[in-house]
């Protein structure tokens, strides 16, 4: 039976002093050096770089309103494209608040994580960055249905159904994040926005400061979160993913009873209850809610990583599949999910996706650099079948034929291995074809005397060296809408955001 409980969040829980939902949500639990001791260590704030490469002037580009949010470091704006209307959230980071090396390199990474995870559905997308003397400016998705907490401390708790609905969504982002070697490390109900403020279901992620790129079996050691969220092995100083995990099970009690699990009046003591493990079941809210519910909560906080559920198992367990309605459980990882997505496209395509992932910044590759360098476990800056099907098997049971058969897809050059230029080519983000420069760089590439179309001459040119003589003749066929025996921007573009068109040595699974 679902629970019928409504009303605010009782203010003794310390929930009064949420601060704005488009706050910065860092929340560095160990102190930060002065500004004095980052000069010592050579960085001057008034001057640090974070990019590296030249921005144009975001003024130019924007119109700034009001302000929608502050934090640690920095505020956030709403801010309107001038070219198009389009309303979006600038998060202003203003450099004189990077005061250590460190910081400067955590802002770096909260941008190669946001362009890394921009593919997936849930999360807040990047629209980009730019920089000047003063501040670093970071444009996004502008969500206005306000975030998760809000919703809890005004309207009360939800019903099972929709508590098992939101659920489901939030691990199949951090299944999502996991399998593209991402963890968050600050999930908790303030980071999750609703882009409608009348649909509960409307949500996606956000604040990606305390998030890292991991490793499988890497430990982490240092206690960042927010306190009521830490697993147990964050406050001891030995962790990986499964703390998101444990995260989410705290983000699911309070979804059902509207308190948080562990509680005291001070951070100690919430840490103390938190070792404690004790999970208060007894209490008038939850007498209404299932067994099945409080199994599943006990599953995700319990205090040993080893036997917590993973990702998967959450989204199998069958209060989820009972009250959730689904029929993706079974979804690839987002990872393979890419690969096979690459696989499915033509010659033509791969190559224009290896040429788009060429001239993306740093910022935009880092996250695609991490997993290929994770998957190449002996540094030979090559992936061989063997070192694919160790990888991907992490995330899943693949066969060996769909295993070689995504070797063979992302190998574009055929020399038997996977380079990193052609994995950042099956990695890209499908949110790059909606950004003009990059589909005119690809086209640029194949139409090398500039007239604006593509002839069979220039195509049997970029392909030289890949055996595809016998195929060219298909590709022209199939992207030539009018039949002129060549290819213009307008038809290349179709090709390109076509996830249908499957020609000329595409295998689909």
């Amino acid at each position: 039976m679902g629970n019928q409980c409504g009303g605010p969040v009782p203010a003794q829980y310390g929930y009064a002093a949420h601060e704005n939902i488009y706050a910065d949500r860092y929340f560095d639990l160990e102190p930060r050096s002065t500004v004095a001791s980052s000069l010592r260590r050579g960085l001057d704030p008034l001057s640090a770089q974070v990019l590296n490469h030249k921005t144009p002037n975001i003024r130019d580009l924007f119109e700034f309103g009001r302000v929608l949010g502050q934090g640690q470091f920095g505020i956030i704006f709403l801010c309107t494209e001038i070219s198009t209307g389009i309303e979006y959230a600038c998060k202003k980071i203003v450099k004189t608040k990077l005061r250590t090396r460190q910081d400067v390199e955590d802002v770096r990474r909260e941008i190669h994580i946001m362009h890394h995870l921009s593919s997936l559905e849930n999360v807040v997308k990047i629209k980009d960055v730019y920089e000047d003397s003063i501040a670093l400016h970071i444009v996004m998705e502008l969500c206005k249905g306000g975030d998760l907490f809000d919703r809890v401390k005004h309207g009360g708790c939800f019903c099972e159904k929709r508590s098992a609905e939101l659920m489901r969504i939030i691990v199949k982002f951090i299944q999502s994040c996991h399998s593209l070697g991402v963890m968050h490390r600050d999930l908790k109900l303030e980071n999750f926005m609703l882009t409608d403020k009348d649909d509960d279901l409307s949500i996606k992620a956000i604040d990606f400061g305390l998030s890292v790129f991991f490793k499988p079996g890497e430990i982490f050691n240092d206690i960042v979160g927010s306190p009521l969220y830490l697993a147990p092995e964050v406050l001891n100083r030995r962790y990986g993913p499964e703390a998101d995990i444990f995260s989410a099970g705290v983000m699911l009690y309070i979804l059902l009873s509207g308190v948080p699990p562990f509680w005291a009046d001070t951070q100690e003591g919430i840490y103390d209850e938190i070792k404690k493990g004790h999970i208060d079941f007894g209490s008038e809210q939850w007498a209404l809610i299932s067994d099945g519910a409080k199994d599943l909560i006990r599953k995700m906080l319990c205090p040993d990583p080893s036997e917590r559920l993973k990702a998967h198992e959450v989204l199998s367990h069958p209060w989820i599949c009972e009250n959730a309605a689904s029929s993706d459980n079974t979804q690839d990882p987002a990872v393979v999910s890419c690969l096979k997505q690459f696989s499915e496209m033509n010659m033509l395509k791969r190559l224009a996706f290896q040429v788009i992932a060429e001239s993306l910044s740093e910022e935009e590759t880092g996250g695609m650099r991490a997993i290929f360098h994770g998957l190449d476990t002996d540094n030979s800056n090559a992936i061989s079948f063997d070192k694919l099907k160790e990888g991907l098997n992490k995330y899943g049971s693949l066969e060996d034929l769909e295993i070689q058969q995504l070797m063979d897809a992302v190998d574009i050059n055929s020399n038997g291995s996977v380079e990193l230029e052609e994995f950042m080519a099956a990695t890209v983000p499908l949110s790059k074809l909606e950004q003009e420069h990059h589909l005119v760089t690809a086209f640029s590439f194949f139409d090398k005397d500039g007239n604006g179309f593509i002839t069979r001459d220039e195509l049997e040119l970029a392909f030289e060296g890949y055996n595809m003589e016998g195929l060219l003749e298909d590709i022209i066929k199939a992207v030539d809408l009018n039949n002129d025996g060549q290819i213009d921007y307008s038809e290349f573009v179709a090709m390109m955001k076509n996830s249908t068109l499957q020609i000329a040595n595409a295998e689909p699974f």
